[in-house]
């Protein structure tokens, strides 16, 4: 996808700083403590992308943390705006690599990761930049707490047999899986991104994991 550059986005998420946080390493360790100013369980979604996943999630479980992660800032300023717009206490995001997690999440601080309709990274040579990776599982099993859950959801058959394999072969607790979400059981508490709902539409069959550490 070609991401139209907005030269106001940059300006428009530094003027937002109670909801777009910026310089997230110093709150390493702290996140709910200080960002949210409670204790309740910290969620993160990798490629928010435009936002009404991570939105819509945040709505159902008020009780909840929730960090939006987009590198786009592109990107991010949309979903930033809408998260304005619904003033949802509970939700920010951040502009920031995943690969750098353990720079700003500490061990254990995180209760589950939401991998929605990744870069696949086709090619064999960039399979480390894949997110389900053995680089990236290394990092996840740093933050997230004991039993601590991944939801990872793919409209390409391949990243999703590869992924499957990947935690498979790190030693991850496959909880269930299915390579047609919308003719599973898990459908009733499914939320659609954005991506999903047009591949949906296209007839495009959703993969869907769910694994513990």
């Amino acid at each position: 996808m070609r991401l139209r550059n907005k030269p106001w986005a940059k300006e428009y998420i530094e003027n937002n700083p109670t909801v777009a946080i910026q310089k997230p390493a110093q709150y390493k360790g702290q996140w709910s403590k200080v960002i949210f100013q409670n204790n309740n369980p910290l969620n993160i979604e990798f490629g928010t992308g435009k936002g009404d996943f991570i939105i819509a999630l945040a709505k159902k479980y008020p009780a909840q943390n929730f960090l939006a992660i987009e590198r786009y800032p592109s990107v991010l300023v949309l979903a930033l705006k809408k998260i304005i717009t619904e003033n949802l206490l509970n939700l920010k995001i951040i502009d920031f690599d995943a690969a750098m997690l353990v720079d700003i999440f500490a061990p254990q601080e995180i209760n589950k990761i939401y991998l929605n309709f990744s870069d696949p990274w086709p090619k064999a040579r960039h399979e480390k930049r894949r997110l389900t990776s053995k680089k990236f599982l290394d990092s996840y099993q740093v933050i997230l707490r004991l039993n601590g859950e991944i939801h990872f959801k793919t409209d390409n058959d391949e990243l999703f047999a590869y992924s499957l394999e990947s935690f498979q072969m790190n030693n991850w607790k496959i909880i269930d899986y299915t390579v047609d979400l919308y003719h599973s059981k898990y459908l009733e508490d499914n939320i659609a991104t954005e991506y999903e709902r047009r591949f949906v539409k296209l007839g495009k069959n959703i993969n869907y994991l769910y694994v513990q550490k």
